[in-house]
Protein backbone atom coordinates (compact mmCIF):
# COMPACT_ATOMS: atom_id res chain seq x y z
CA UNK A 1 0.00 0.00 0.00
CA UNK A 2 1.25 3.14 -1.08
CA UNK A 3 0.74 6.27 0.62
CA UNK A 4 0.56 9.95 -1.02
CA UNK A 5 0.28 13.20 0.63
CA UNK A 6 -1.23 15.61 -0.69
CA UNK A 7 -1.32 19.78 -0.40
CA UNK A 8 -4.11 21.08 -0.93
CA UNK A 9 -4.97 24.93 -1.28
CA UNK A 10 -8.86 24.48 -2.05
CA UNK A 11 -10.86 22.16 0.21
CA UNK A 12 -12.77 21.18 -2.74
CA UNK A 13 -10.18 19.41 -4.18
CA UNK A 14 -9.62 16.61 -1.47
CA UNK A 15 -13.03 14.44 -2.81
CA UNK A 16 -11.49 15.47 -6.53
CA UNK A 17 -8.30 13.84 -5.84
CA UNK A 18 -10.16 10.79 -3.98
CA UNK A 19 -12.35 10.22 -6.55
CA UNK A 20 -8.75 9.80 -9.10
CA UNK A 21 -6.98 7.57 -6.47
CA UNK A 22 -5.86 4.30 -7.68
CA UNK A 23 -6.54 1.05 -5.60
CA UNK A 24 -4.02 0.41 -3.23
CA UNK A 25 -3.44 3.77 -2.85
CA UNK A 26 -3.47 5.70 0.53
CA UNK A 27 -4.31 9.41 0.18
CA UNK A 28 -3.65 12.17 3.09
CA UNK A 29 -4.90 15.51 2.89
CA UNK A 30 -3.60 18.66 4.49
CA UNK A 31 -5.82 22.10 3.40
CA UNK A 32 -3.66 25.35 3.69
CA UNK A 33 -6.32 27.78 1.88
CA UNK A 34 -4.15 30.56 2.94
CA UNK A 35 -1.83 29.97 0.21
CA UNK A 36 -3.82 30.62 -2.48
CA UNK A 37 -5.78 33.30 -0.86
CA UNK A 38 -2.56 35.73 0.04
CA UNK A 39 -1.08 34.51 -3.41
CA UNK A 40 -4.41 36.09 -5.10
CA UNK A 41 -4.09 39.04 -2.32
CA UNK A 42 -0.65 39.78 -3.77
CA UNK A 43 -1.54 39.87 -7.41
CA UNK A 44 0.97 36.45 -8.11
CA UNK A 45 3.24 34.03 -5.93
CA UNK A 46 5.82 36.11 -4.15
CA UNK A 47 9.08 34.51 -2.57
CA UNK A 48 7.75 34.71 0.63
CA UNK A 49 4.70 32.55 -0.08
CA UNK A 50 6.55 30.45 -2.50
CA UNK A 51 8.88 29.46 0.73
CA UNK A 52 5.87 28.70 2.97
CA UNK A 53 4.57 26.37 0.59
CA UNK A 54 8.18 24.59 0.54
CA UNK A 55 8.06 24.30 4.16
CA UNK A 56 4.39 23.10 4.35
CA UNK A 57 5.30 20.52 1.81
CA UNK A 58 8.36 19.57 4.14
CA UNK A 59 6.31 19.26 6.88
CA UNK A 60 4.20 15.91 5.49
CA UNK A 61 6.96 13.99 4.23
CA UNK A 62 6.57 12.21 7.30
CA UNK A 63 6.95 8.37 8.33
CA UNK A 64 4.77 6.28 6.21
CA UNK A 65 4.58 8.90 3.39
CA UNK A 66 5.99 7.48 -0.21
CA UNK A 67 5.47 10.70 -2.24
CA UNK A 68 4.04 14.70 -1.55
CA UNK A 69 2.19 16.21 -3.97
CA UNK A 70 1.09 19.49 -4.78
CA UNK A 71 -2.53 20.10 -5.75
CA UNK A 72 -2.50 23.85 -6.10
CA UNK A 73 -0.53 25.40 -9.56
CA UNK A 74 -0.63 29.15 -8.25
CA UNK A 75 1.59 27.98 -5.78
CA UNK A 76 3.34 25.44 -7.49
CA UNK A 77 7.11 26.61 -7.73
CA UNK A 78 7.19 26.35 -3.55
CA UNK A 79 7.89 22.78 -4.98
CA UNK A 80 11.39 23.72 -5.90
CA UNK A 81 12.59 24.99 -2.47
CA UNK A 82 11.32 22.07 -0.89
CA UNK A 83 13.66 19.83 0.09
CA UNK A 84 12.39 15.94 2.32
CA UNK A 85 13.52 12.38 1.80
CA UNK A 86 10.87 11.64 -0.46
CA UNK A 87 9.36 12.63 -4.18
CA UNK A 88 7.57 16.06 -4.21
CA UNK A 89 5.70 16.72 -7.15
CA UNK A 90 3.76 19.26 -8.49
CA UNK A 91 0.75 17.89 -10.25
CA UNK A 92 0.69 20.40 -12.90
CA UNK A 93 4.31 19.22 -13.58
CA UNK A 94 2.73 15.78 -14.55
CA UNK A 95 -0.08 17.53 -16.59
CA UNK A 96 2.61 19.49 -18.80
CA UNK A 97 4.01 16.56 -19.54
CA UNK A 98 0.84 14.20 -20.41
CA UNK A 99 -0.41 17.19 -22.68
CA UNK A 100 2.71 18.02 -24.86
CA UNK A 101 3.80 14.62 -25.58
CA UNK A 102 2.22 14.33 -28.71
CA UNK A 103 3.34 17.49 -29.81
CA UNK A 104 0.97 20.26 -31.66
CA UNK A 105 -1.01 23.07 -30.47
CA UNK A 106 -1.57 22.94 -26.89
CA UNK A 107 -4.11 25.39 -24.84
CA UNK A 108 -3.52 25.33 -21.39
CA UNK A 109 -6.99 26.62 -19.48
CA UNK A 110 -6.46 28.66 -16.25
CA UNK A 111 -9.71 29.68 -14.01
CA UNK A 112 -7.74 32.09 -12.17
CA UNK A 113 -5.05 34.46 -13.19
CA UNK A 114 -2.82 33.91 -10.53
CA UNK A 115 -2.20 30.37 -11.97
CA UNK A 116 -1.21 31.49 -15.95
CA UNK A 117 1.93 32.54 -15.44
CA UNK A 118 3.10 29.19 -13.28
CA UNK A 119 1.19 27.13 -15.74
CA UNK A 120 3.17 28.96 -18.69
CA UNK A 121 6.49 28.32 -16.99
CA UNK A 122 5.88 24.45 -15.75
CA UNK A 123 4.72 23.79 -19.29
CA UNK A 124 7.30 25.64 -21.63
CA UNK A 125 10.17 23.30 -20.99
CA UNK A 126 7.68 20.05 -22.08
CA UNK A 127 6.85 21.51 -24.80
CA UNK A 128 10.14 22.69 -26.24
CA UNK A 129 11.14 19.01 -25.89
CA UNK A 130 8.01 17.42 -27.59
CA UNK A 131 7.92 20.11 -29.75
CA UNK A 132 4.06 21.48 -28.88
CA UNK A 133 3.21 24.98 -29.33
CA UNK A 134 1.89 26.82 -26.20
CA UNK A 135 -1.40 29.14 -25.09
CA UNK A 136 -2.39 29.84 -21.97
CA UNK A 137 -5.50 31.09 -21.73
CA UNK A 138 -7.94 32.36 -18.75
CA UNK A 139 -11.34 31.16 -18.81
CA UNK A 140 -13.63 34.27 -17.88
CA UNK A 141 -15.99 34.31 -15.49
CA UNK A 142 -15.02 30.48 -14.22
CA UNK A 143 -13.35 31.76 -10.81
CA UNK A 144 -15.83 34.27 -9.67
CA UNK A 145 -18.44 31.18 -10.45
CA UNK A 146 -16.12 28.67 -7.97
CA UNK A 147 -15.62 31.52 -5.36
CA UNK A 148 -19.69 31.95 -5.50
CA UNK A 149 -19.96 28.86 -4.45
CA UNK A 150 -21.40 27.72 -8.39
CA UNK A 151 -19.33 24.56 -8.93
CA UNK A 152 -21.77 23.61 -12.09
CA UNK A 153 -21.45 26.32 -13.38
CA UNK A 154 -17.90 26.82 -13.24
CA UNK A 155 -16.89 23.46 -14.57
CA UNK A 156 -19.49 24.57 -17.40
CA UNK A 157 -17.70 27.58 -18.01
CA UNK A 158 -14.43 25.26 -18.59
CA UNK A 159 -15.98 22.68 -20.47
CA UNK A 160 -17.10 25.57 -23.11
CA UNK A 161 -13.31 26.69 -23.03
CA UNK A 162 -12.14 23.44 -24.27
CA UNK A 163 -14.65 22.87 -26.41
CA UNK A 164 -13.56 25.82 -28.39
CA UNK A 165 -10.35 25.12 -28.02
CA UNK A 166 -10.57 22.20 -29.93
CA UNK A 167 -13.01 23.74 -32.34
CA UNK A 168 -10.37 25.78 -33.20
CA UNK A 169 -7.60 23.04 -33.57
CA UNK A 170 -5.94 22.45 -30.42
CA UNK A 171 -4.13 19.34 -30.45
CA UNK A 172 -4.93 18.83 -26.69
CA UNK A 173 -6.56 20.86 -23.92
CA UNK A 174 -4.64 21.11 -20.54
CA UNK A 175 -6.71 22.48 -17.27
CA UNK A 176 -4.31 23.66 -15.20
CA UNK A 177 -6.03 23.56 -12.03
CA UNK A 178 -6.77 20.47 -10.30
CA UNK A 179 -10.51 22.07 -9.09
CA UNK A 180 -11.22 22.38 -12.78
CA UNK A 181 -11.42 18.36 -13.25
CA UNK A 182 -15.41 18.44 -13.11
CA UNK A 183 -15.52 19.99 -16.44
CA UNK A 184 -14.10 16.56 -17.95
CA UNK A 185 -17.32 15.02 -18.14
CA UNK A 186 -19.32 17.58 -19.26
CA UNK A 187 -17.30 18.63 -22.20
CA UNK A 188 -19.49 17.24 -25.61
CA UNK A 189 -16.70 15.53 -27.87
CA UNK A 190 -12.95 15.22 -27.01
CA UNK A 191 -12.47 15.70 -23.12
CA UNK A 192 -9.92 18.03 -22.08
CA UNK A 193 -6.86 16.62 -19.62
CA UNK A 194 -7.06 17.15 -15.82
CA UNK A 195 -4.32 17.14 -13.72
CA UNK A 196 -5.72 14.71 -10.60
CA UNK A 197 -4.87 11.25 -12.38
CA UNK A 198 -1.68 12.22 -14.04
CA UNK A 199 -0.64 13.72 -10.79
CA UNK A 200 -1.13 11.02 -9.07
CA UNK A 201 0.26 8.05 -11.27
CA UNK A 202 3.55 10.57 -11.50
CA UNK A 203 3.64 10.20 -7.64
CA UNK A 204 3.20 6.76 -7.97
CA UNK A 205 5.90 6.31 -10.32
CA UNK A 206 8.34 8.49 -8.12
CA UNK A 207 7.51 6.79 -5.06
Amino acid sequence: MRTIACLHTAASNVAVFDAACPPGVVLRHTVNESLLKDAEAAGGLTDAIAARTARALEALAGPGVDAVLLTCSTVGPGVALARATVPVLRVDAALAEAATKGGGRVVVLCAVETTMEPSRKVFEGPAARHGATLEVRLVPGAWTAFRGGDVKGYHRLVAEAAEAAFAEGAAEVALAQASMAGAVAMARGRQPLASPPVGLAAALASA
